[in-house]
């Protein structure tokens, strides 16, 4: 079974289809948070060490993916976050203050917290963070997620050239590990952060 899952697995990499799905996974995954889009660069990264598709075009494919994704969802969270831009005091202030004060960093950030890339996209969208900023920050950010996932894949193909599965396997582990590592810095910076205000 898992010798026919590879085999139909090959024949989609082979196929110059491939790019366009990196494309769409990517640009769904800032629109709807459950797309695995890191799933599907790592994968596309594990075959490409073996020839196809190219790694080259997998990281362009993920990249455009990951910014028209974010700018889509930037101008959701422009065209129907006025009432949320306009709220004053509590959380609202100091989340304004924190995408203004370190919007760049927040963006890069987010791409590693589930969920945190559509919430964050949203949000500098609704109040109304510069658009020129935004793109900057945003192409910069998915660049490096685009590299580095597709480049853990490539190099976990190398290393387990004879056994795609544990590389896929690899992968996976390390973007798993990277996702649960960005979540617990973030809850245990709020605890810390709660504990200093009580």
């Amino acid at each position: 079974m898992l010798d026919v899952v590879m085999e139909y697995a090959r024949d989609v990499m082979d196929s110059p289809i491939v790019y366009l799905v990196i494309f769409a996974v990517a640009m769904g995954d800032a629109i709807i948070p459950m797309v695995p889009s890191d799933a599907v660069v790592v994968t596309a990264g594990v075959f490409a060490a073996s020839g196809k598709p190219n790694i080259l075009l997998v990281m362009v494919a993920a990249l455009l993916g990951a910014i028209a994704g974010d700018h889509v969802s930037y101008w959701i969270g422009r065209a129907g976050g006025g009432r949320f831009a306009r709220r004053k005091g509590g959380k609202t202030d100091r989340i304004r203050h924190l995408i203004e004060e370190r919007g760049g960093l927040v963006l890069f950030v987010a791409r590693y917290i589930p969920g945190g890339r559509t919430v964050t996209t949203l949000t500098m969208g609704a109040l109304r963070y510069p658009q020129p900023k935004f793109t900057a920050f945003d192409c910069l950010a998915s660049a490096v997620w685009a590299v580095q996932w597709a480049l853990v894949g490539y190099f976990g193909g190398h290393a387990f050239e004879d056994d795609p599965v544990k590389a896929l396997l690899l992968g996976f582990g390390i973007a798993a590990a990277v996702t649960v590592i960005a979540e617990l810095v973030r809850r245990i910076r709020n605890h810390t952060k709660k504990t200093q205000h009580a």
